[in-house]
């Protein structure tokens, strides 16, 4: 079975001022072995709150999610923190990197977390800094880098434990188009190298047509498109 990652039947209701707000309803997918799907959909949709589910920040109120196989729907926290950090990797529209740590330390932060040795770790780090056009600015902090600079550091950490599966919201929303252009096509270009398996939210529609199928959330309803459609 080629499936890294499926979401099956996931539904999320949030309480507000008097009433109930439905922000999934039976939401289903399914990711395969070196798999990119573009989400699409307006603001406030709730692609977020689905990455947040995928990703085991968040739970649902009901349905499962399976990541090589396993439901994590009901697993405890250790088993979550566990899975997030051996088969999940974290890109958001905003870098969120360390800014007292420079971007070689950024990116074996998180190996460190999962107990990688400092040395297997820091060539690790680097060799993807090198792949993403980084080997000059390895010992720069946050601040001294650009802001595309900065978003591919923060792509080089999550990519840092091998993860099966990645999770990307808005990873080019905050860039200018060209600088945008640039990250997207390193990004594809790891994925399809690496065999990675990717969900990301996205405006871009060049970046959409770039990945291999297309999902839109309306209303809480995930709607399959062919990516020629």
């Amino acid at each position: 079975m080629n499936d890294v990652f499926v979401l099956d039947n996931i539904c999320k209701s949030y309480k507000g001022a008097g009433n109930t707000v439905a922000v999934l309803k039976d939401a289903s997918l399914t990711l395969q072995k070196g798999e990119l799907m573009a989400l699409l959909g307006p603001s406030g949709t709730g692609k977020s709150t689905l990455l947040h589910i995928a990703g085991l920040l968040d739970t649902a109120d009901s349905g499962s999610i399976h990541i090589l196989g396993k439901n994590y729907a009901h697993a405890s926290d250790a088993e979550r923190t566990q899975a997030r950090r051996q088969h999940i990797g974290f890109v958001y529209q905003f870098h969120h990197l360390m800014p007292e740590l420079t971007a070689l330390e950024n990116v074996i932060l998180p190996q460190r977390l999962a107990e990688v040795p400092p040395t297997k770790a820091q060539t690790r780090a680097q060799e993807l800094l090198v792949r993403l056009g980084l080997a000059h600015r390895i010992t720069h902090l946050p601040a001294a880098l650009s802001g595309g600079e900065q978003q591919r550091v923060a792509i080089a950490r999550a990519l840092a434990n091998n993860p099966e599966l990645l999770l990307a919201d808005e990873p080019t929303g905050n860039l200018d188009e060209k600088t945008a252009d640039t990250l997207i096509n390193d990004l594809v270009h790891l994925a399809r190298t690496t065999q990675l398996s990717a969900l990301i939210a996205t405006h871009n529609p060049e970046f959409a047509k770039r990945l291999d199928r297309r999902i839109h959330l309306r209303d809480g309803v995930l709607v399959h498109r062919a990516q020629d459609s």
